[in-house]
């Protein structure tokens, strides 16, 4: 090889490494969110099953609506069906909204609660869930009822 030749190489090999050197590690991006960015009333469907439970339970789904009030508090109403079986459903909670737009919510369902993870899209019109507890998989979709609405 011709020593300039060598030198683009070593060259393009030093740009290259240096790029990959100084790129961004994986970290949560701060968008500013709090709970104030999740807040209104929003249509939910829940679906999934209970696996850890005796037998018979088995799949469940869930729909109605879930109103967050901006400064942490949930309530719920809706109705469920679990193996057939349909019940109101009145929950209340509470949920705390990271600046990376993710968070956490807690319902109190009868006497367990449940704990879900979620992360906000869309505005603040959209959430989108997952059951965290050991005794079922369950995902939650809200979408804001009046989206065009400011709050």
């Amino acid at each position: 090889m011709k020593r300039s030749t060598i030198a683009k190489i070593f060259t393009a090999a030093a740009v290259g490494a240096l790029a990959l050197s100084t790129a961004p590690t994986a970290k949560a991006i701060d968008f500013g969110c709090s709970n104030a960015n999740l807040r209104g009333t929003f249509a939910y469907t829940v679906t999934g099953s209970f696996v850890a439970t005796p037998p018979g339970i088995g799949p469940s789904a869930e729909a109605g609506s879930q109103t967050f009030d901006g400064n942490g508090n949930t309530t719920v109403t809706g109705m469920s069906n679990t193996n057939g079986i349909p019940m109101p459903a009145a929950e209340t909670g509470t949920y705390t909204v990271n600046s990376d737009c993710t968070g956490t919510f807690m319902l109190q369902v009868g006497p367990y609660t449940s704990h879900y993870f979620f992360v906000i899209s869309n505005n603040g019109n959209l959430y989108q869930a997952v059951c965290l507890d050991s005794v079922g998989v369950f995902t939650r979709i809200g979408r804001r009822l009046f989206p065009d609405r400011e709050f």
